[in-house]
């Protein structure tokens, strides 16, 4: 019986141990997902370069198709398609920036612009949009028609030159641009508790900037949203007053559920998929968050404007089976969704692939639904 008994208490001191052990590896993970630092990183390395090509050491994300950022610490360039591929090594075509020395750590970067929209010969003011944590700067890109805006939400962790990509093909169209920031980001003002909130507060400086481009003579206004963009868009459709006057939507990538995406993330960081619901259990503590609200093929935001979705398929930040089971169940939820899917590109870089498709795909969508 003794011995039985310290057979028993070992057990449970094991157990207790390993309950302790996934409780501090769930709040580490939420800390992680809450964490508003950013923290730079050069993963590929530059071996040759000249004025038209750069040769870089072969990779997943390097062999990427289409045009792409070259970023490193003093400089950014702009990539184009690949010239060949060697048994180690990727040469593509330099189209743009400055030419960075062999030897140079650099990342590949889906914002092939900097710093704002002058860089892609755009007229511009630098603007403060009235938050509720105080004012946050945007870019106001005005339009020959300047009834009809598009807002754009960039994703967790980015910043406004997310939109640099697309900002000229939807110039082209006459629409007026605002290019927004919000709290966290390093030009905006922080939360109060210094953590991201995933959407569940992010959605009232949306809020602000669609009172603001009212106020401007707005009369038809469409969200084009990255990533994190779009639980902020879908918290803001389902909570807002101003939400009626969103004529179109833009998801490029969209976050349309956190736990999935949390699922997807433990494995890119090999983590046990049962400490997911553990990690999701601690954020919701710490920020108050209800991660069913942003199921978003579960429970749709209140108004549902027309949207299109973009994502990629080999997308392994935020998983593209969500955004699929969203548009094919939209119909049944009174939602007109249009899906493409682009093959062969990571999180976000759908423009990337194919810059031409995109922009085309994009103005006909919003046309259609803003005119133009």
């Amino acid at each position: 019986m003794r011995g039985s008994g310290w057979v028993g208490a070992g057990v449970a001191g094991l157990g207790a141990g390993l309950g302790a052990g996934v409780l501090g590896a769930g709040w580490f993970y939420s800390s992680l997902l809450l964490d508003t630092r950013q923290r730079l990183v050069w993963p590929e390395q530059v071996l040759a370069s000249d004025g038209h090509t750069v040769t870089l050491r072969r990779s997943r994300l390097v062999e990427q198709p289409g045009v792409w950022g070259l970023r490193w610490a003093e400089g950014l360039a702009v990539m184009g398609p690949i010239a060949r591929v060697e048994k180690d090594r990727v040469v593509r075509e330099l189209l743009e920036g400055p030419v960075p020395a062999p030897g140079t750590r650099a990342a590949v970067d889906t914002g092939p612009y900097d710093p704002d929209p002058g860089a892609r010969g755009l007229e511009f003011t630098e603007v403060a949009v009235s938050t509720p944590l105080g004012p946050a700067p945007a870019w106001s890109v005005p339009g020959a028609s300047p009834d009809t805006w598009i807002i754009h939400v960039h994703g967790r962790g980015g910043a406004r030159r997310e939109a640099l990509r697309v900002l000229p093909a939807l110039h082209r169209e006459g629409w007026s641009q605002l290019v927004i920031s919000y709290r966290n980001d390093d030009v905006a003002p922080p939360s109060p508790d210094g953590h991201y909130h995933l959407g569940d507060t992010e959605w009232e400086d949306l809020e602000a900037a669609v009172r603001h481009v009212v106020a401007a003579g707005a009369e038809r206004i469409a969200l084009f949203c990255w990533s994190m963009g779009a639980a902020i868009s879908g918290a803001f459709l389902n909570r807002s007053s101003e939400a009626g006057r969103v004529g179109a939507l833009v998801w490029d990538a969209p976050l349309v559920d956190w736990r999935a995406t949390l699922r997807q993330q433990a494995l890119n960081r090999r983590l046990p998929p049962a400490l997911t619901p553990v990690a999701a259990g601690w954020t919701s503590r710490r920020i108050g968050i209800d991660f069913d609200h942003f199921a978003l093929q579960e429970r749709p935001p209140a108004v549902r404007p027309p949207t299109l979705i973009v994502h990629s398929v080999a997308d392994t930040a935020v998983p593209v089976a969500p955004s699929r089971e969203l548009a094919r169940t939209a119909p049944a939820l009174g939602w007109d969704v249009e899906m493409l899917e682009v093959d062969g590109v990571e999180h976000t870089a759908s423009w990337n692939a194919d810059p031409a498709r995109y922009e085309q795909t994009v103005a006909r969508f919003l046309r259609a639904r803003l005119g133009g």
